[in-house]
């Protein structure tokens, strides 16, 4: 997350939500943001929802992430909210939203591992 310059900017039981300033480093070739960097936002987002529902000494990881890819990042700030769907003993259903200022880029669901 610190690698990418990501910074969770709220967070609620089963919610969270980070931004990231959008450099010259995050385009790919045609100025958009790399869609790379949108999936690992959005899995950010989602991961980082279901954390903030197991105990502190148990964590996630992710068994399953889809993303779909609606507009262009084109704009100054990257913007992902998660939130967990269903919390359950061994796996949390997610899904993510990642905006560039006011657009929506992407959409992603997915499943997080509880790991003890």
């Amino acid at each position: 997350m610190h690698l990418i310059g990501a910074d969770l900017t709220r967070i609620e039981p089963g919610r969270i939500e980070a931004e990231l300033a959008l450099g010259q480093q995050h385009q790919q070739q045609r100025g958009f943001a790399h869609g790379g960097l949108v999936a690992t936002m959005a899995d950010l987002a989602a991961g980082f929802a279901a954390v903030t529902l197991v105990p502190d000494e148990v964590g996630v990881v992710t068994s399953d992430l889809k993303v779909s890819y609606l507009n262009p990042g084109v704009g100054t700030r990257l913007k992902a909210i998660g939130w967990v769907l269903k919390a359950g003993r061994r796996l949390h259903f997610c899904e993510a939203e990642v905006w560039c200022d006011d657009v929506l880029v992407a959409k992603a669901s997915a499943t997080m591992a509880v790991v003890q």
